[in-house]
């Protein structure tokens, strides 16, 4: 990309947790110690994902790894949610570093996480890639209509990063008190977690076919207008 054609880019999260989540964001922003960087708290949430990671795996020991699995979840949440928001409290904002350094350790903390999952006792690894394929295909479109479109969009249909943590730990709760129920279909029996992965990654694929198909509409009318003109 030239230096004429980078722009700098409109962020968009209206996350259904927005209305709890930003307060809580710029609070810990404008009371977090001097010593405390952004990049300390990318490489938190970049950790974080290991110990979610690990702790998925050694459940095939002992459920209550899920706890720890779960506390993982919600480090990743503080380190990767609070980086950004610091830096634009202290005005210290590197747009170019920050973007690329942020989501090239979610990317590799999403593998970390989902490999993880399907590594545990209660997913099938399959259905691990599979909604780690889906993820991947959506951060993809979120870079791509970033760049042509000008628009960081991490949030759709009032759904973002905050709530499919959260859909994981209260997964996690529930399969804890009450183990991994199974649950009879039509096309085989499903586990209660693999059923909630698949739900998710299902939801992912729509969105990504749903949102490709608007994005790339709504681009070629405006070229074919600008074109005639």
């Amino acid at each position: 990309m030239s230096s004429e054609e980078q722009k700098e880019h409109t962020r968009v999260n209206k996350i259904l947790l927005g209305p709890l989540e930003r307060p809580a964001l710029a609070w810990l922003a404008a009371h977090m110690p001097a010593w405390v960087t952004p990049d300390n708290l990318t490489m938190l949430g970049f950790l974080a994902t290991i110990l979610t990671g690990v702790s998925y795996i050694l459940t095939t020991r002992s459920p209550a790894f899920l706890w720890l699995a779960s506390l993982g979840i919600i480090l990743n949440w503080f380190g990767d949610s609070l980086d950004g928001t610091l830096a634009r409290y202290r005005k210290i904002e590197r747009p170019k570093y920050g973007f690329y350094i942020d989501h090239a350790m979610d990317g590799l903390g999403e593998v970390i996480v989902m490999f993880g999952i399907g590594l545990s006792p209660y997913v099938d690894f399959r259905v691990a890639c599979i909604a780690l394929v889906s993820y991947m295909l959506m951060a993809n479109l979120v870079y791509i209509t970033t760049y042509v479109r000008g628009e960081f969009r991490i949030s759709y249909l009032g759904l973002g990063p905050t709530e499919a943590r959260m859909v994981l730990i209260l997964t996690n709760i529930f399969v804890f008190f009450l183990g991994n129920p199974q649950i009879t279909t039509r096309y085989g029996v499903f586990s209660a977690y693999n059923v909630v992965v698949v739900l998710l990654a299902v939801l992912l694929f729509t969105i990504y076919i749903v949102v490709t198909f608007i994005n790339a509409r709504q681009l070629a009318r405006l070229e074919g207008r600008n074109r005639k003109k």
